[in-house]
């Protein structure tokens, strides 16, 4: 998979003195692995150097993370007063995040709530969705409404209610759903690059510094089903 944001092709989707939020592609590491693949951190750090001709070390803070596989918005901290404060309203849950994904089968309701308890397994990197509480299990809580019905797929608009492992696609899988190239859960085909067809689409919170209330939308790839979407 190859790495495809740069310096200079960098989607930003908002930035301030504070906060820099970016569209990943495809491909884009949030953190880096044992692959050595430049991370996306890196990629925006070169940016800012370059933009403000910043001499020495760049700041970022990581406030949360995307699967490689999937797209849509990152944010990152360029204080470290922003980063605390964005650690912080994503721990107690004061942010709304809206993921549309991709499915091949259409659920049993146009809408629902999904509750689970989710197990990661480090050895494979996935993790499981279980009805009830299992040892060293989480509770992973979200919805879903139906967002457009195409010839051969469904598109889902998630509110992702808890910040678990892999929980859209696990939960998505465990009712029938796998996310379209998502191979790890259970779709039958990869897609041509690699990715899944789930998009973190928009993000609302409070300004960690001016307190303004703050709606951040990411369009999703140019790509023939998303195109269809939009």
């Amino acid at each position: 998979m190859k790495i495809v944001s740069t310096p200079e092709n960098l989607h930003v989707l908002y930035e301030d003195n504070h906060l820099i939020v970016v569209n990943k592609r495809v491909g884009d590491l949030v953190q880096g692995d044992k692959t050595g693949d430049l991370p996306l951190p890196d990629v925006v750090k070169a940016y800012l150097k370059k933009k403000y001709n910043k001499p020495g070390d760049v700041f970022l803070g990581v406030v949360h993370r995307l699967d490689r596989p999937t797209t849509g918005l990152v944010v990152f901290a360029r204080t470290s007063k922003a980063l605390e404060r964005m650690n912080a309203l994503f721990s107690q849950r004061e942010t709304q995040k809206t993921y549309w994904a991709i499915v091949q089968q259409p659920p049993s309701l146009p809408e629902a709530t999904l509750e689970h308890y989710l197990k990661r397994n480090p050895q494979n990197n996935t993790s499981k969705a279980y009805l009830k509480a299992v040892p060293d299990s989480k509770l992973a809580q979200l919805s879903y409404t139906t967002l457009r019905v195409l010839d051969r797929y469904t598109v889902l608009e998630i509110a992702l209610h808890t910040g678990r492992h892999h929980q859209i696609r696990a939960q998505l899988a465990a009712i029938g759903c796998p996310i379209k190239g998502d191979l790890k859960y259970g779709f039958p085909r990869s897609n041509p690059d690699g990715g899944i067809h789930l998009h973190a689409r928009q993000l609302q919170f409070i300004h960690p510094v001016s307190k303004e209330p703050l709606t951040i939308i990411a369009p999703p790839p140019d790509e023939v089903l998303w195109n269809l979407v939009c």
